[in-house]
């Protein structure tokens, strides 16, 4: 008579300790589907939590004796199946591997059975945009072997880690450069804080033509703009032509600069469009997965036009206040960006105060100070009419988890909005020395100040 796994997982636990002490963690009471084989398992659950220690037979049978929420049939069949627990030995390797795959199948069966009872409304405080979680949970079931890092045994890992080079996509803006270490690194949430008019979208879509230009690929997500007006800017960019004359254009020589450009590099860009605030990070997941079926397309780097317009997978926005909602996309977007390895670019609005300041702080962040708390590198880009004047924005570091954040603290970059550019300044000095300021920022405040009052005050008569 074959056995079942349940069985073979069961028997194991008390006669391999080394088995035992690798699955617990792991395997969940509500895997097993006979009753009697759940409450054994509670049983050992409780006692490795409590004790650190293989249970015996004679322990699991006398704390079911001690349980007053069994009635006689589940107590009876569980006592019989402790019973019946042989000590016959399993290959290990073979018991891990096989345990974790049945794990894997059972999760993925109850995240199903989870998903039907949402979206039929069987459990009405959870969102039916939480179905995509809970299946990628069940899906990410392991036994994970990394416990965490030993300080001196696990020395010469570190060592090496300290001296590995680690995969980055530089800017071709000099100063970012040097303040992020050479570029970009994977696993990373990197926003742009910016007001209205500024240049958000003109920054992402300059590194996205460079990115492209680098050869990397690129995937360019839009909530605010149509894919085409994207396009156009990008076209712009790399074509070095007034976005106004793209228009004007012949086709032969639009197609002949686009036909160059595939010389050029091996990169590809995608551009998709979702309606502004109604998609999230399960929608995203789902276009990746799409691309890479359908285009075998894998991007290097991932820009999301902006964070604030996306939706949470986990919240409603009418049932949390503002800053619980975007920190969970801010929180949601990060966790992509880890889960498939890549650096992800996005941008969010200045505060109304924010707007007509020329020294931005954290504190002008829109709607949510949980963003700040979960970016990698935040910075602001500010424009004055005296930058403006000059042709150039000025930079200023907000948050940097790559270097310190003081060094280069502000800098400028040169700015031709005509062609969506943004290139290096020869006289870009670090504006966070006192020594090297070629701006009075105080008094660029105050005269900012007034001409945002001015504009408001204009606006009201």
């Amino acid at each position: 008579m074959s056995e079942r796994i349940e069985t073979t997982i069961l028997r194991n636990l008390l006669c391999n300790e080394q088995f035992y002490r690798k699955v617990v963690p792991f395997v969940k009471p509500d895997y097993f589907n006979e009753i009697h084989e759940k409450v054994i398992y509670e049983e050992v659950w409780n006692f490795a939590s409590n004790y650190e220690l293989v249970p015996t037979k004679e322990v699991l049978v006398i704390n079911l004796e001690a349980r007053k929420d069994l009635n006689e049939e589940v107590y009876q069949n569980a006592v019989k199946a402790i019973q019946e627990l042989t000590t016959e030995s399993v290959e290990h390797q073979w018991l891990l591997d096989t345990t974790e795959k049945w794990c894997k199948d059972r999760a993925i069966y109850l995240a199903l059975l989870e998903s039907i009872k949402i979206a039929d409304g069987g459990n009405p405080k959870v969102s039916a945009d939480a179905i995509p979680s809970i299946l990628q949970d069940a899906l990410a079931v392991s036994f994970d072997e990394h416990v965490g890092h030993d300080y001196l045994e696990n020395s010469v890992e570190r060592y090496e880690f300290y001296h590995m080079t680690e995969e980055k996509i530089p800017f071709h803006l000099e100063y970012f450069n040097k303040i992020t270490k050479g570029g970009l690194p994977n696993k990373t949430l990197n926003v742009a804080l910016a007001g209205t008019g500024v240049g958000k979208s003109l920054f992402m879509c300059d590194l996205a033509a460079h990115c492209l230009s680098l050869g990397n690929n690129v995937l360019y997500i839009t909530l605010e703009m149509a894919e085409e007006k994207i396009a156009e800017r990008i076209d712009a960019n790399l074509f070095n032509v007034n976005i106004k004359d793209i228009v004007d254009l012949p086709e032969t020589i639009f197609q002949s600069r686009i036909n160059e450009l595939k010389r050029k590099t091996q990169g590809r860009l995608i551009i998709k469009e979702y309606p502004t605030a109604s998609a999230h990070v399960g929608h995203f997941k789902s276009l990746l997965n799409e691309l890479q079926l359908k285009k075998t397309f894998k991007p290097d780097i991932i820009f999301i036009d902006y964070l604030n317009i996306c939706a949470s997978a986990r919240y409603k926005g009418a049932i949390v206040n503002s800053y619980t909602y975007v920190k969970a996309i801010a929180e949601e977007l990060r966790g992509l960006a880890v889960e498939h390895n890549v650096p992800l670019v996005s941008a969010t609005q200045t505060t109304r105060s924010g707007f007509g300041n020329s020294d931005v702080d954290l504190t002008d962040t829109s709607e949510s100070f949980g963003l700040p708390a979960t970016a990698d590198f935040m910075f602001a880009l500010i424009a004055t009419e005296d930058l403006e004047k000059d042709g150039k924005i000025m930079v200023k570091q907000l948050k940097n988890r790559y270097n310190d954040p003081t060094m280069y603290k502000r800098f400028l970059v040169g700015v031709d909005r005509a062609r969506m550019k943004l290139y290096n300044v020869d006289n870009a000095v670090d504006l966070s020395s006192d020594k090297e300021e070629e701006y009075d920022f105080e008094e660029m405040a105050v005269q900012q100040s007034k001409n945002t009052q001015s504009k408001f005050t204009s606006f009201i008569l």
